[in-house]
């Protein structure tokens, strides 16, 4: 009798959910667990399963992947910002017929006393700054998305980055801070009342690893100049890694995880 080959599933990864799905899914013999890491992040943390790091070369070359490995489902649990690599999964999972799913974390939404000035873009959080006349700007961003703000030369920031900014913009006024969440909510209100930040900039990234500088905001009555989340192909969602593990196992059918045979 032959035996059936474990099921591939491919997890594009890298945010905290993406480890959690991984760490689930791998012990299980009947599957075969991929995460895909972008591979902008230096020394990233390893995944459970095996790990592909690098871009696919598109859409095209996402389904050259899918179809070269056997892949059985994709669970696209990329950052909420992702929208690129979001948008060649559905394409290549559309092309080939593989099941896809998207695990995202519920977005932040305001609470009362928060005072959001919410934007679409970086340009749209420049011009709120100069709409809102602040002075001292905590900007909680990634590396790749400082430029537009060094235009405002009077303006103090304290850039805080997961890993450094190479080169940093051309700030008039600017402190580095590299630091990575999950950050406590006293640790918050202490950096805000130390620095003197009068507002924040950061992207509806959901999740609890970075909420409290949103709480400190709002006991401080700060603005938070709040990037909304960009469009993301209409597909079946997942808030957690639960659920994602439950239709993981409807869309692989009765025979979860029994893959193809040798």
């Amino acid at each position: 009798m032959r035996r059936a080959s474990p099921a591939t599933i491919l997890i594009l990864g890298g945010t905290s959910e993406g480890y959690a799905l991984a760490e689930a899914l791998a012990p299980q013999p009947s599957l075969r667990v991929v995460t895909s890491l972008a591979g902008r992040t230096p020394q990233p943390r390893r995944p459970v399963g095996e790990l592909r790091s690098g871009g696919f070369g598109g859409a095209d070359g996402l389904a050259a992947y899918l179809a070269g490995e056997r892949v059985a489902a994709v669970i696209d649990a990329t950052h909420p910002f992702a929208a690129t690599m979001g948008a060649h999964a559905a394409q290549a999972c559309a092309q080939l017929g593989v099941p896809l799913l998207r695990l995202e974390r519920p977005a932040w939404t305001p609470e009362p006393g928060d005072r959001w000035e919410q934007v679409s873009d970086w340009y749209g959080a420049v011009f709120a700054l100069r709409m809102l006349g602040v002075r001292r700007v905590l900007l909680a961003l990634g590396r790749r998305e400082l430029s537009p703000f060094a235009m405002l030369d009077d303006v103090w920031f304290l850039v805080r980055c997961v890993s450094r900014p190479d080169p940093l913009p051309a700030f008039a006024h600017a402190e580095l801070l590299l630091d990575r969440g999950p950050f406590e909510l006293d640790g918050e209100r202490a950096l805000l009342a130390r620095h003197g930040i009068d507002c924040i900039v950061c992207k509806n990234s959901g999740g609890a690893a970075s909420a409290a500088k949103l709480q400190a905001a709002r006991e401080r009555g700060i603005p938070v100049v709040m990037r909304e989340r960009p469009p993301r192909p209409a597909l079946p969602t997942a808030p957690d890694v639960a659920a994602a593990v439950q239709w993981l196992r409807e869309a692989l059918g009765a025979g979860a995880g029994s893959g193809n045979a040798d």
